[in-house]
């Protein structure tokens, strides 16, 4: 049998590949195939979670209390922290943080069960009430969708790790009808590098996502809003209030969400997480129904209504019904509480993420800022549906510090293109104001914390991409503190280094460094040879670095004390290797030629 006949089909397809389409005519259609591929899962999403809503609460009464709301939460998040433990056997929260991950420190690469897993457990922990979003999960699931597919048909790291952006601008695309949003939130949370290589597949991949979801489910915009008063420029000081207000919020829900997933990250035992989560989750839904599920309902009714009459029925379904004095306590209350239902549903075993929560959040505080002006009457009338709008692009870009995301998701997400301005003003007050507080957004916090997040600066981004194990150089001869110059002087003959790392012999621990320059002057005297140990000609290295410490820490370190050369040991202080100055420089322009190809 001939050799070729012996490969595989994929084999022969890849063979045919390479010699018939030019890769970036190949990436190009690699991108079309995830666009394509994240919609379908966007959509197959989405119709998951409506199918478990409307299954679960059709018959519920709207004028009294729902006791189910008891009880649907708790069994969502068990059977989607069942469904992970047993079934997926690993962690699937914090999507976009994954992403992040993965582009930074796994050259794009994403297991293969995220195609399926975040769809089906975020589905099960929306669908049974879980007050969090679909988005980041499906979003997991387009990057992964891009990973995959490139890694088939064995695709260099730099392009996965640019098809790992088409799968997230898809799947924004997709599940919003998005296509500018998805394109932006790719380069703004994912910081994929805007070059004309990477503009044309992630444009392919949004594109062709909200083509197919146009085609299945219409093209009208996803939440319906119609502009009843257009915004008047006397009004601009009002909305930069809004913004800063948005900005507050946002830290808040940042900040408080950091805090409760501590206290979860705490408990070890998933049975005590459930319990915990179950019970709080299950408590602040039926007191305040609208923290159900992702919330889209309440958006639409903000959005839409015109009347108190219509808005005092966010209060529907809940013992708060019929007390339409205290709609505004019940939406202070709501934003105040959001934070901790998401987080619950998270800490407690379900999956979900917070692009929905940070829409949500948006939406009742800019209706809540106007509604509260217009009762006070201090300023001209500020148009509740309006202001609704804009603040959901304000939380949007404090949360996710991305206020391009925030302004071009809101205007496709509502049509609402003719509050353009507004939107940017905003969207750019909110940015401004959580700065001031948090560096770096609630998605990528956890990486930057451990150096390992890779961002537009491109220096910091090399040093990122840049790994410890590959500058370690482990060539240098190790002396004791025992041996006397004698045994030095034949290390130093079988070496080629003139820094000799000294350990105990027992521990491996680092106790100093001889320099062969602090020697010179004595290695030819014979009559000294026994006379002088290692201990006493040893000097302590002018600083240690950890073989965890990021490449930025490292270069921190080199500046800091001046040295070429700088030992590595482990957490214990055990000897590990050197690392040179030379040899960063060499690896650091590798690594930048090959990063800035275009």
């Amino acid at each position: 049998m001939k050799r070729e006949e012996k490969l595989s089909l994929l084999q022969r397809c890849i063979r045919w590949r390479e010699a018939n389409i030019k890769e970036k005519q190949f990436i190009l259609i690699l991108s079309f195939l995830v666009g394509i591929f994240t919609a379908i899962a966007a959509l197959f999403l989405k119709f998951l979670i409506h199918q478990i809503q409307n299954f679960l609460t059709d018959n519920f009464n709207a004028t009294s209390a729902n006791y189910l709301y008891l009880v649907y939460p708790v069994i969502g998040i068990f059977l989607a922290g069942w469904f992970v433990r047993n079934i997926v056997k690993d962690d699937i929260s914090h999507g976009v943080t994954k992403i992040l991950y993965a582009i930074s420190r796994r050259q794009g690469r994403i297991k293969r069960h995220n195609i399926w897993s975040s769809t089906i457990a975020s589905a099960i922990t929306i669908g049974f009430g879980g007050s969090v979003g679909a988005e980041a999960p499906i979003v997991l699931t387009g990057s992964a969708i891009g990973s995959n597919l490139g890694s088939v048909f064995k695709m260099e790291h730099r392009t996965l790790m640019l098809l790992v952006g088409c799968g997230a601008a898809g799947a924004i695309a997709g599940i919003f009808k998005a296509p500018i949003a998805g394109l932006v939130f790719t380069l703004e949370v994912l910081m994929i590098d805007l070059t004309m290589s990477s503009l044309l597949p992630l444009l392919i991949s949004a594109v062709t996502a909200a083509t197919v979801s146009y085609i299945t489910t219409g093209t009208e915009a996803m939440f319906k809003f119609n502009l009843d008063q257009a915004f008047e420029l006397e009004l601009i000081p009002y909305v930069i209030l809004l913004g800063i207000f948005c900005g507050l919020i946002s830290l808040y829900f940042t900040r408080a969400m950091n805090s409760i997933e501590g206290v979860f990250g705490k408990l070890k035992n998933p049975y005590q997480k459930l319990a915990f989560g179950g019970v709080m989750l299950s408590v602040l839904i039926f007191l305040f129904p609208p923290l159900y599920g992702e919330g889209y309902d309440t958006i639409n009714l903000l959005l839409n209504g015109t009347s108190a009459a219509e808005w005092d029925t966010v209060m529907n379904n809940s013992m708060f019904y019929g007390y339409s004095n205290l709609l505004q306590v019940y939406l202070m209350l709501i934003i105040l509480l959001k934070v901790f239902a998401s987080s619950a549903t998270n800490g407690g075993g379900g999956c979900g993420g917070i692009f929905a929560p940070s829409l949500y959040l948006g939406c009742i505080a800019g209706f809540v800022f106007s509604h509260f002006s217009n009762d006070l009457a201090f300023s001209a009338y500020l148009p509740e549906k309006n202001f609704a709008l804009m603040g959901m692009a304000g939380v949007m870009s404090g949360v996710m510090h991305a206020p391009l995301t925030g302004v071009f998701l809101i205007a496709e997400l509502t049509g609402g293109y003719d509050l353009f301005l507004p939107l940017m003003i905003v969207s750019v007050s909110s940015y401004l104001t959580i700065i001031a507080f948090e560096p770096h957004s609630i998605y990528s916090m956890r990486l930057a914390k451990r150096g390992q997040l890779l961002t537009h600066h491109k220096d910091k981004a090399v040093l990122t991409l840049m790994k410890m194990e590959n500058v370690v150089e482990k060539d240098f001869v190790v002396v004791h503190p025992e041996m006397d110059l004698g045994e030095l002087v034949k290390a130093i003959a079988a070496s080629h280094r003139n820094v000799f790392p000294v350990t105990d012999k027992k521990t491996g621990e680092l106790l100093g460094i001889v320099l062969l320059d602090d020697i010179r002057n004595i290695m030819f005297r014979q009559e000294l040879y026994h006379r002088f140990t290692v201990n006493k000609l040893m000097t302590s290295a002018p600083a240690k670095i950890f073989d965890t410490d990021g490449m930025e820490q490292v270069m921190q370190t080199f500046d800091d004390t001046k040295a070429w050369n700088l030992p590595v040991v482990d957490e214990e202080g055990r000897y590990q290797g050197f690392v040179s100055k030379s040899k960063i420089f060499n690896s650091y322009r590798q690594v930048l030629v090959h990063f800035s190809e275009d």
